[in-house]
């Protein structure tokens, strides 16, 4: 096989915002599949929050990647040899390959996707781990009740968006706080939400308060800081407070920021709960059909923002995350469809 793989290996761990110099692009020949594996064309890749913390060293729910190892990442691509009797050359899928251009993995690492269902990135968002990690933490972690408020930060990302539409899905109240007036008025006339919260605009404890006058049921909280402390200080009795991830921090280099208004959960008999969606692989295949079902009854929608330029845009595509510069789920494309 004549062909030749690009790999983007971790370099350096970042100290604050990841550069360049952190990774080191590569080449290398394109192997053969063994037997029970397939050959992957990686077609796009998907750009996640969890990947600043995978570069980090220290203790975590996964391993860090380590220096000299390929950058971990979920991926959408093609079959393009196949050395496994159920999957064929020419199907589309999706699993953690790298952030590469080809990726050799055994048969059980892939998931076939249906592109007839929905364009390969959304397999990445709405209908992937963004959408599987929503739907966990909501309904098996906050199980919000018909008529209650559900607050989300970060409501105009992969996670937040799709958190809104289900908490709405099941007769919740949703409110979004999402950064930028185009962000707000999307999660509010596109996606459904009750009421959206611009936390770049001014007090989000105001809007809070205006907001959920009664206090809030659930927080899903995707950023941490001040926003989460904001919320801590609205929570009703029995609230439930959800902890996917804590994207205002994941670049500090003086240290995580810890929630001060924590005694509050004391106060409303709360709790908080931390998760990722792997915590949930025997509800997987259930999770995912419901999330199919929706989205084909159009019961859930999906946006996409895919940048261009391959491997190479790697490092300022990642940076648009942090410094919120895309709307929806953001993906990489790495080679033509």
């Amino acid at each position: 096989m004549d062909l030749v793989n690009h790999q983007l290996l971790l370099a350096a761990r970042p100290v604050g915002l990841p550069q360049d110099s952190d990774f080191e692009l590569v080449e290398q020949p394109v192997v053969e599949p063994g037997e029970g594996e397939v050959l992957v064309k990686v077609l796009y890749l998907s750009l996640d929050p969890a990947m600043r913390g995978w570069m980090r060293e220290g203790r975590s729910y996964v391993p860090p990647v380590q220096i000299g190892e390929v950058m971990r990442a979920f991926d959408g691509g093609v079959v393009v040899a196949s050395n496994d009797e159920g999957i064929a050359v020419g199907d589309h899928v999706v699993g953690v390959f790298g952030t590469q251009e080809y990726a050799v993995v055994g048969a059980r690492a892939v998931t076939k996707v249906d592109t007839g269902l929905a364009p390969l990135p959304t397999f990445l968002g709405t209908l992937g781990m963004p959408g599987l990690t929503a739907y966990f933490g909501l309904l098996e972690i906050s199980h919000p009740q018909e008529g209650q408020t559900v607050v989300v930060s970060g409501a105009a990302g992969a996670v937040g968006a799709v958190v809104g539409q289900i908490a709405k899905l099941k007769g919740a109240r949703a409110v979004g706080i999402a950064g930028g007036p185009e962000k707000c008025d999307y999660i509010v006339d596109e996606l459904g939400f009750d009421a959206a919260i611009d936390y770049k605009a001014g007090d989000v404890a105001r809007g809070l308060a205006e907001h959920c006058p009664n206090g809030i049921d659930v927080y899903f909280d995707n950023v941490g800081g001040e926003i989460l402390d904001a919320a801590l200080a609205r929570l009703a009795r029995e609230a439930r407070v959800v902890i996917c991830g804590a994207i205002s921090q994941y670049n500090a280099t003086e240290g995580i920021r810890g929630p001060s208004n924590y005694m509050s959960l004391l106060v409303n008999h709360a709790s908080m709960t931390g998760f990722v969606f792997s915590d949930y692989a025997s509800g997987m295949a259930d999770a995912a059909r419901q999330l199919h079902e929706w989205y084909a009854a159009g019961k859930l929608k999906s946006r996409e923002d895919v940048a261009q330029g391959g491997l190479e845009a790697f490092v300022p595509t990642l940076l648009r995350l942090f410094s919120g510069e895309h709307l929806g789920k953001l993906a990489l494309q790495v080679a033509p469809q």
